[in-house]
């Protein structure tokens, strides 16, 4: 993933807290000699401890076939991605210059995590982590917790198998124009505004936020 100087995190809090806020992804694990890598989508639960960038905890079903590519080889990557948009032209165009002339472009927040993997299969571990998984999602409880051997989940446990990813290496994207004069920022936060589609309200409240950091 390209990151210019503009795009950049504007430090280590900003990508942690939008993280914060996401819980699905892709990860991508390296094929298999002769095979392209495997993609595969997923919830997750992200703790930004132990380690210094934090641990992921998801859940795949056994007779997935990420798993042999695990196996051969243990180090993925994370990919999570929202808030984007796409900015038509004209509203990129430099002041004075024809509205035609200005560039499409997509605005867009990115964090790639890359990680080594530990494939947990112990019953009572893989319990316990699925526990917090879904703590995760239902803070309110509403399930009854996994256990080894007991109803109802206790029979399904054999069937899946957990991933414990150590997060080594972080990177992130914030691409909201931060190159982009005052003027032609302004006009498009005004457009942003006035078209209200999807992601419209969360992209121009990250080109604004950063804006005025800088």
């Amino acid at each position: 993933m390209l990151i210019h100087p503009w795009d950049a995190a504007h430090d280590e809090g900003e990508w942690r807290a939008w993280l914060s806020r996401h819980d699905f992804g892709q990860l991508a694990v390296n094929g298999l000699p002769g095979d392209p890598p495997w993609v595969q989508p997923m919830h997750f639960r992200y703790d930004s401890e132990p380690g210094p960038h934090g641990r992921v905890l998801a859940h795949l079903a056994r007779p997935n076939p990420l798993w042999r590519a695990l196996e051969a080889n243990p180090a993925v990557l994370l990919s999570v991605v929202d808030d984007y948009v796409f900015v038509p032209g004209p509203w990129t165009a430099p002041e004075g210059a024809p509205s035609e002339h200005g560039t499409p472009t997509s605005y867009y927040a990115a964090v790639q995590l890359r990680c080594t993997a530990r494939v947990v299969d112990d019953p009572a571990e893989k319990a316990e982590l699925l526990n917090r998984q879904v703590a995760h999602f239902q803070p309110d409880g509403g399930t009854v917790p996994v256990a080894p051997g007991e109803a109802p989940f206790g029979r399904m446990l054999p069937g899946i198998r957990v991933l414990d990813l150590e997060v080594t290496e972080v990177r992130a994207k914030f691409k909201y124009a931060g190159n982009k004069p005052r003027d032609v920022q302004d006009r498009v936060a005004d457009r942003l505004a006035e078209r209200a589609g999807p992601g419209d309200h969360a992209a121009r409240s990250h080109q604004l936020r950063r804006r005025t950091t800088d």
